[in-house]
């Protein structure tokens, strides 16, 4: 990214160019160019350093989290800079930033496939919220799901908003976009279930293996895409609920408890 980088013994301030910099990553095309994302706080920085060091370019943090991880990070050589707490709100994209600020570089692409005949998976149709993305990307992590697959549309996984809704899960679950007939086709998915009102009874269905479409938080699964469903399944509701719809993650983690409760709880 073209940082200054500094031994990170004191206090340091930071350019306006480094600023410049890393703000800009909020925005796609800029981390598509240096192929870097953000990721912040405490919990999240940490697990990277311990998970996937590998990823990191450089850690800004405050004094405190880097007296606990200095060593650490000077053994995998891996560079950090002490910041102050307000120098951090200047680089950070969230409004009460927590103590630590990395980035990162983006993952290597997974060449192995998954295996729909022995796994489910889920498949985001136009999911564009990136808390509800990031939110499904750590139901998944939960429930075992080790890769999911989104349409173009869909919101970028490296998105800060969905890095930080993920909780960390990120690093556990792979996500690769692709178009749905195209992924069916390649992949030779038989079984693809649609989360649609009109469906079948979720708890009344004897479920398999396969792919799971969840459709935009509005418009749910598109025309095109809904004609690749064989299995319609909608969530059973009270008859006088009042409420139209579940937004993509809370319907995504009743579908996935249901289907790990049925395909892996009692396997």
């Amino acid at each position: 990214m073209g940082l200054i980088k500094y031994a990170n013994l004191g206090e340091i301030m930071l350019s306006k160019n480094q600023i410049k910099e890393i703000q800009s990553l909020r925005l796609k095309k800029f981390r598509d160019e240096q192929n870097t994302f953000i990721a912040e706080g405490i919990k999240t920085v940490a697990e990277i350093i311990e998970q996937a060091p590998i990823l990191l370019q450089e850690i800004f943090a405050t004094k405190d989290f880097i007296y606990q991880y200095k060593t650490k990070l000077r053994q995998l050589n891996i560079h950090f800079t002490e910041v102050s707490e307000d120098e951090l709100k200047k680089i950070s994209l969230q409004s009460t930033p927590n103590h630590a600020l990395a980035l990162c570089n983006y993952f290597k692409e997974k060449k192995d496939k998954f295996d729909f005949t022995t796994n489910f998976s889920f498949y985001l149709d136009d999911v564009r919220d990136p808390g509800n993305f990031g939110t499904i990307v750590r139901l998944a992590n939960w429930f075992g799901v080790s890769t999911i697959y989104a349409s173009e549309t869909s919101c970028d996984f490296y998105n800060p908003k969905v890095i930080q809704s993920t909780m960390g899960a990120f690093l556990r679950v792979a996500v690769k976009y692709a178009e749905l007939e195209q992924l069916i086709a390649s992949e030779k998915i038989k079984t693809v279930y649609g989360a649609v009102l009109t469906g079948k009874n979720l708890y009344q269905q004897k479920l398999q293996q396969g792919l799971i479409v969840i459709g935009n938080e509005a418009n749910g699964i598109s025309e095109l895409n809904l004609k690749q469903i064989t299995h319609p399944l909608t969530i059973p509701s009270h008859q006088n609920n009042g409420t139209e719809s579940l937004n993509a993650a809370m319907a995504t983690s009743i579908i996935a408890s249901e289907f790990f409760r049925q395909l892996k709880v009692q396997s």
